[in-house]
């Protein structure tokens, strides 16, 4: 008898052991920099509901495509964008949806309400439960700041400011004045938005907040309620200097820990200046480098709150606003040869310190939004520890899309990247588009945008173009030296082959092949590698591929002095790193092994 107790034990035991492996795989889709703006909103304390659209006869309050074509973010056309993607996801009945940041577009009231009136239908709906994280756009600054836009659209397609106080409005300026304009700080946003995830919910298993008291065998919803309020969830950034964290980790559903760390950190301009002045804070954009120096509390939390899945036998998968770890392929210090320091937002780069940090701390996974780019980064330590930081595209930029996660065991993950490319309504807004180039014409803008773009097909062609404009109006002219860009700019692949090939002889046959695309190509191909990652690929056809790979491997071996021709090397050298990364569309991750296999 208890010989067999003892068998039965034992079978229990193991069973419980290995019951976690056996679970059904959790799929948790990733949306980051939606950057949502209603579109056909409203405001609470003006009548103006927007300009009507000839096509739609609906009032619409959306940006100009000239504003949008010089921003790193599209602001009109992710809307459509948005309902897609969370469409698709209702298609595939994935039921956990998590938000890196950057929701909204400066976290005015209008779009907050916009917002979560969306994410209410489809959570009824679709059963889906939403879980958010700040970013540097939601909120802007720790407190509600006054301001507005100047570049919405007025009736004649010219620019109108939307602003939140009257003495803002400069002289002869058309402007509406509403409160629901200002940019909301922490209070506002958690008021807003603590029905995903900011605050505690009775579908929780478990939650909590770094601030928090109860071990995960004491949580009750009570307690978590009580420590969800804003009041309990403020520290001090700098002596004197209160401002909230809104970070939590969440258990939706059995075994998954969802952490969300807010990653803004307020610096004060002036120590000596007013503690709860809205303008006497620094931005948060840098992202990690600040939390290193100011808000160290949250590494701290994060090694005990994984300790505890550990304990408890949890998978703990970790998101923020801001990469913990290299996004550039590893080509940082050719960026900084050919650029400056201050180019291609390198001071948003992580020190390594950050990812040694949360490597120490024992994370092994963590989604990352901010950059508007396709990636993954991934960084192995003298000690066997692993840690990959993954990149999740804009639904507001090129290449349009977000990243399913599958959750296998604590060991074992597929990530999938699902691009967005046919969007119902994308091209709604391009009648007032028109009304506006006419505008620009009549009036002999310089640089006026190029009309093609209201000629694309679906939403990823729209996408590419912003990109290729964006190029054109915006990085060429602020990051790229001068006299490089005018010498690079007349040279077609030809000419470049011939350059990077010193005394080698070359046929007319090859000579001819390059001679196809220029300079020009090369540098939006550089963008869209920088942006997509290997999804850039399905874009660019398998032959420039090819001609670039001759051109890297010429520029690499070649022993110049010349600086335009080391210049055009590093350019190459660049192009080759951001076209050969990681696995960043569909692959599996194994982290027993420490290794990340490409899947078709």
């Amino acid at each position: 008898m208890n010989k067999s107790f003892s068998i039965l034990f034992f079978i229990l035991f193991f069973f419980s052991l290995n019951l976690k492996s056996q679970q059904k795989p959790v799929k948790i889709a990733f949306l980051a920099d939606v950057h949502f703006q209603d579109l056909y909103g409203g405001f609470s304390d003006s009548n103006f509901k927007g300009i009507e659209n000839s096509k739609t006869r609906k009032k619409t309050i959306l940006r100009t495509m000239d504003s949008q074509l010089h921003s790193t973010r599209i602001f009109n056309e992710n809307y459509f964008a948005f309902l897609a993607a969370l469409d698709d996801i209702a298609k595939k009945n994935i039921k956990i949806v998590a938000l890196p940041g950057d929701y909204t577009d400066d976290g005015q009231a209008y779009n907050l309400r916009g917002l979560k009136k969306i994410l209410d239908e489809y959570q009824k709906k679709y059963q889906m439960r939403f879980f958010i994280t700040t970013g540097n756009h939601d909120p802007v600054g720790p407190f509600l700041k006054q301001g507005g836009k100047s570049d919405f659209m007025d009736e004649n397609g010219g620019e109108l400011s939307i602003i939140s106080d009257q003495n803002l409005i400069k002289k002869g300026e058309k402007a509406v004045v509403t409160k629901d304009i200002a940019m909301s700080g922490y209070l506002e946003i958690l008021n807003s938005m603590k029905n995903f995830g900011f605050g505690a919910s009775e579908k929780d298993i478990f939650w909590q907040t770094p601030f928090s008291k109860d071990s995960y065998e004491q949580f009750n919803f009570k307690n978590a309620l009580k420590d969800s309020e804003y009041s309990n969830r403020v520290y001090e950034v700098s002596s004197g200097f209160s401002v909230p964290d809104l970070s939590y980790v969440v258990e939706p559903t059995d075994g998954i820990w969802l952490m969300a760390i807010d990653g803004n950190t307020y610096i004060p301009k002036n120590i000596a200046g007013n503690p709860n002045d809205e303008n006497n804070f620094h931005g948060a954009s840098i992202g990690y480098n600040n939390v290193l120096s100011n808000k160290k509390h949250l590494f701290s939390w994060v090694e005990k709150m994984l300790n505890e899945a550990k304990r408890l036998n949890k998978t703990l998968i970790a998101f923020t606003h801001y990469p913990i770890l290299d996004f550039n392929d590893n080509a940082n210090s050719e960026i900084t040869q050919l650029l400056e320091n201050d180019k291609w937002q390198m001071d948003r780069v992580p020190n390594d310190e950050v990812a040694e940090q949360f490597a120490k701390a024992g994370l092994k996974l963590h989604f990352a939004g901010h950059m508007h780019i396709n990636d993954t980064g991934i960084k192995k330590f003298e000690n066997g520890k692993m840690l990959i930081n993954i990149q999740v595209p804009s639904l507001a930029a090129y290449i349009p899309g977000y990243k399913i996660l599958t959750v296998k065991s604590e060991d074992e993950f597929e990530v999938e990247t699902v691009c967005i490319k046919n969007v119902p309504r994308f091209n709604e807004l391009f009648p007032l588009y028109e009304k506006e180039f006419e505008n620009l014409k009549a009036k002999n803008s310089k640089e006026i945008w190029n009309k093609k773009i209201l000629r694309t097909k679906n939403y990823h062609d729209f996408t590419l173009f912003h990109l290729k404009e964006l190029v054109r109006l915006r990085f060429v002219p602020s990051d790229w030296p001068k006299d490089f860009i005018e010498k690079a700019s007349k040279l077609s692949g030809k000419d470049l082959l011939e350059l990077s090939s010193g005394n080698q002889k070359l046929s007319n046959k090859s000579k001819k092949k390059f001679a196809k695309w220029s300079f020009e190509d090369a540098l939006l191909n550089l963008y869209q590698f920088q942006s997509a990652d290997e999804l850039a690929k399905n874009d660019i056809s398998k032959k420039r591929l090819e001609q670039y790979e001759v051109l890297i491997k010429n520029f690499d071996s070649l022993e110049t002095k010349d600086e335009f021709l080391n210049q055009l090397k590093t350019f190459f050298t660049i192009l080759g790193k951001l076209s050969s990364g990681d696995a960043s569309d569909h692959f599996k991750i194994d982290f027993k092994k420490g290794e990340i296999v490409k899947l078709k």
